[in-house]
């Protein structure tokens, strides 16, 4: 009885979210984001980017220990600059930072290391976004187009720091009030919206329009900056006895938690787009019988799997009312290898040449 109870009233909220547009394209995007394994395209995300952080701030103060010497004035702008403001470390970038000193070995560790972990990221990042594009494996470009997308991907968040910085300096020069801090805000939100489109552009494949990647840089700007500016307050609150504990393991462990929040806002961002781009809700929140957004998604995921130009991919289904069991028609998709009946539908926006996505 108590399961028939909760079986009806999962009916009746999917029913509502179905008829509601909103509802129905939030639990789209994160229906979405669980059918590509957005959390694990999250985690490989966190591993390559905390690769990379260390030895970028490394490279970053060993150079500002060149900078800064001998001009204390400079000095005080950088530490009430974004540096100073990095999440969870920030404190002791802005305790340490006096004591620096240039170092030719510094740099040459630090260049490597960052060499190693930002190409990992973009080329991780890269993944995800064919992946949640459900791009097929034979269309994604090979290793050399990737690679110059990486150094590419490198070269824009650079100066994307170095933008959010100077920023970040001439408001503080300003002086204070709720007018200058929320000028402060706007171009924040207003830089971290540009740098999200353009790192979009970079790193989803050239099929995919220029405007197909706004709506999730729209969302995901503003939540980048709250992420910001709250991200270090809430995971040092969340740590503070893990740091009492266990010293700076405690400090990685929240750097950690931070990045995998950032990875996690870009993939939901990229689903967002996709979502809208497609359609792709309303989705069944318990199937049977599937939504025909369900089967688009489950189209796109089975076709996704072509790895040779001669391989051609066939998915379909059953129809519901032969389904004995729930899920039954949901897995209903076959591939095959070449010489498969019916070729794979494409989309003339997302896929070069193709008739139309269904």
């Amino acid at each position: 009885m108590a399961a028939n109870r909760v079986k009806r009233a999962l009916g009746a909220v999917d029913r509502w979210q179905q008829r509601h547009t909103v509802p129905g394209f939030g639990f789209g995007v994160v229906k979405k984001f669980g059918d590509d394994r957005g959390g694990q395209l999250a985690a490989l995300i966190t591993y390559y980017g905390f690769a990379a952080l260390f030895p970028l701030l490394l490279l970053l103060t060993t150079v500002l220990g060149y900078a800064l010497r001998g001009d204390p004035g400079l000095q005080q702008r950088v530490l009430n600059s974004a540096l100073a403001h990095f999440p969870v470390i920030g404190d002791q970038l802005r305790t340490n930072i006096h004591s620096l000193h240039g170092s030719a070995l510094a740099v040459v560790i630090g260049a490597l290391g960052l060499l190693y972990g930002s190409l990992g990221i973009a080329q991780t990042l890269q993944f995800a976004m064919a992946q949640v594009w459900n791009i097929p494996d034979v269309e994604r470009p090979g290793f050399w187009p990737r690679t110059e997308r990486s150094v590419a991907l490198v070269a824009v968040l650079g100066v994307g720091l170095l933008v959010s910085s100077a920023a970040t300096g001439v408001v503080a020069s300003i002086g204070a009030g709720p007018v200058i801090t929320v000028a402060g805000l706007a171009a924040s939100v207003a830089v971290n919206t540009g740098l999200y489109l353009v790192c979009f552009r970079i790193l989803t494949p050239a099929q995919i329009r220029w405007r197909c990647l706004v709506p999730g840089c729209l969302v995901a700007g503003p939540a980048w900056t709250v992420l910001q500016g709250f991200g270090g307050v809430l995971v040092a609150h969340q740590l503070r006895h893990a740091t009492a504990v266990y010293g700076l393991f405690g400090t990685v462990l929240g750097l950690l938690w931070w990045i995998y929040l950032g990875a996690q806002l870009t993939v939901y961002a990229a689903e967002i787009n996709v979502v809208a781009r497609r359609g792709l809700w309303p989705r069944a929140l318990t199937p049977p019988p599937l939504t025909p957004a369900d089967r688009r998604v489950l189209d796109d995921i089975a076709e996704q799997e072509e790895r040779r130009p001669e391989q051609h991919v066939d998915s379909r289904f059953t129809p519901a009312d032969d389904a004995d069991t729930d899920g039954a028609e949901a897995t209903g998709a076959e591939a095959t290898g070449a010489g498969v009946a019916g070729a794979v539908s494409g989309s003339g926006a997302d896929r070069p040449g193709g008739p139309g996505r269904r």
